[in-house]
């Protein structure tokens, strides 16, 4: 089964033909950094005036690279939440038409379920039941995957997401956006210990996550910094400041492993492309024995081939839409 999705929740916009679930035939994307670079984060009237400017062209682009004519499609899937609205409704807009004209079926993608399907692209024997962390600029879940399409959301974050508070610290450092991947090379060569910072713990919910704190936390020292002329390394800040996200991480990932015992554990979404992270996970899962899957660093970020891949089997279990459906800016606890 061949399926064109079409990815638009924040500044990608992405189109993408994927077999079965689990084979990319193409992926296109297109990215809006640039755009964004001088506003020192995401506008969301810009970002959806890009989308609609490049829907067409990629989706094009798309089919073309996969060798298929737009009949050769079998359905047409599209992430419906959560992400700008704006964003989301130009992608959603243009898949019900696309699916309308083509008289195919229309099938919405959570755009979480999408991070954790892109761990299947690249594991082809990867299946349910496992763990799946989804850690990006604006999600933090964990998550008990029972089967591809019935998840169970085993904590949240209360507040910012980690990818949230990395861009806010990479911001008051001076670094440019998007600030993750300038803070994961800085860390590499600053000192963990220099800084004291917070790792917030949610009373009577040990599986949530807090990042509200550590990012007013960094954020107030480098002020007190600066309003006292006191020179500082960047490499310090950012290693201090990594080190307290992967701590946050791996003590809520080592409870969930101890209570859920799970065959298996997937780390994805954007901020997942954390060296750091990446390696403090996987030494977590060595020490418990726990099979870790990543996603690959060309799939952690927002792309059509997870959401593709995500609604070949939302397609199995019966998931079709209408020409109803409709886009949605907030997650649910659920994850549907």
């Amino acid at each position: 089964m061949k399926i064109l999705a079409i990815e638009s929740s924040c500044d990608e916009t992405s189109a993408a033909v994927v077999e079965d679930g689990r084979r990319i035939l193409s992926c296109k994307i297109l990215s809006q950094i640039e755009m964004h670079k001088r506003f020192g984060g995401v506008v969301p009237e810009i970002a959806s005036r890009a989308h609609v400017e490049a829907v067409v062209p990629l989706t094009e682009q798309a089919l073309a690279e996969a060798g298929l004519g737009a009949n050769e499609i079998d359905a047409v899937a599209v992430t419906y939440r959560p992400g700008l609205i704006g964003a989301l409704l130009v992608g959603v807009n243009f898949a019900k038409s696309l699916a309308y004209t083509l008289k195919k079926p229309l099938i919405a993608v959570n755009h979480t379920r999408g991070h954790v399907a892109s761990c299947y692209l690249a594991n082809p024997e990867l299946k349910p039941p496992f763990l799946a962390l989804v850690i990006s600029g604006g999600h933090t879940s964990l998550l008990h995957v029972k089967s591809y399409t019935e998840y169970e959301t085993v904590g949240i974050t209360r507040d910012d997401a980690a990818g949230e508070a990395f861009d806010k610290a990479a911001r008051v450092m001076g670094l440019s956006y998007p600030g993750g991947a300038e803070m994961d090379r800085l860390a590499c060569d600053g000192d963990e210990k220099s800084i004291p910072l917070p790792r917030a713990v949610v009373k009577d919910a040990p599986y949530d996550f807090s990042y509200s704190g550590l990012k007013t936390a960094v954020v107030n020292y480098l002020h007190k910094l600066d309003q006292t002329n006191t020179p500082y390394r960047k490499e310090d800040v950012a290693a201090s400041f990594t080190k307290a996200v992967c701590d946050t991480v791996t003590d809520r990932l080592s409870h969930a492993i101890d209570d859920f015992n799970p065959p298996a554990l997937v780390l994805a979404g954007g901020v997942s492309a954390n060296s750091h992270i990446r390696r403090a996970v996987g030494e977590l899962c060595d020490k418990k024995g726990c099979p870790l899957y990543l996603a690959p660093l060309s799939l952690c970020g927002d792309n059509a081939a997870m959401i593709g891949s995500q609604a070949y089997y939302e397609f199995l279990e019966g998931n079709i839409s209408d020409i109803r459906l409709n886009a949605i800016a907030v997650s649910d606890k659920f994850v549907n």
